[in-house]
């Protein structure tokens, strides 16, 4: 019988996180998140654009892009998540073909001249795309075991706890 207190080998946490309901609620909610800017910029969207001024219809036209682009590729990255999760692929197919899937980069500066006259609710629609990539990001980490990866960037949710956690349990 092992003893409670065992420092054997360390159980690998992240690929369980990333298959437990936590991944579902990511995956609802970007899902969700696609749709309802699909939505916008077809519907309302367009008729809020043509409203704007040059310096702002060429904003609008530049983060609508963006956005389109950066929720498509998490979308491909949802997914194939979601195909694993379900047994449909194996989780080695399921990297191969996320690698091909190469993230935008977040822009270091949002706004300039005319972002503030784009609608609010773009600009609401961006700043979830911007939070529901960063949690992608961070459960990539988690899936491929890579720790050092979410304790890089600024203080996150489950890096702060994971590192919390150790803390306590006295591992570094």
């Amino acid at each position: 019988m092992a003893d409670a207190h065992d420092t054997g080998s360390a159980i690998a946490i992240g690929p369980r996180i990333v298959a437990s309901g936590g991944f579902d609620l990511l995956y609802r909610e970007g899902m969700t998140l696609i749709e309802d800017v699909a939505r916008y910029l077809d519907g309302d969207g367009r008729g809020d654009s043509r409203i704007l001024s040059r310096e702002a219809a060429f904003v609008y036209a530049t983060e609508s892009m963006r956005l389109t682009t950066r929720l498509m590729q998490l979308a491909s990255w949802l997914l194939l998540q979601r195909a694993v999760n379900e047994g449909e692929i194996s989780k080695e197919n399921a990297r191969s073909e996320k690698e091909k899937v190469k993230f935008s980069a977040t822009p270091s500066e949002r706004g300039g001249p005319g972002y503030e006259q784009i609608p609010t609710i773009l600009r609401e629609y961006i700043d979830k795309g911007d939070r529901l990539f960063d949690r992608v990001m961070q459960f990539d980490a988690l899936e491929r075991g890579r720790m050092s990866d979410l304790n890089a960037g600024t203080a996150n949710g489950i890096a702060d706890q994971l590192a919390r956690l150790k803390a306590a349990f006295g591992r570094a």
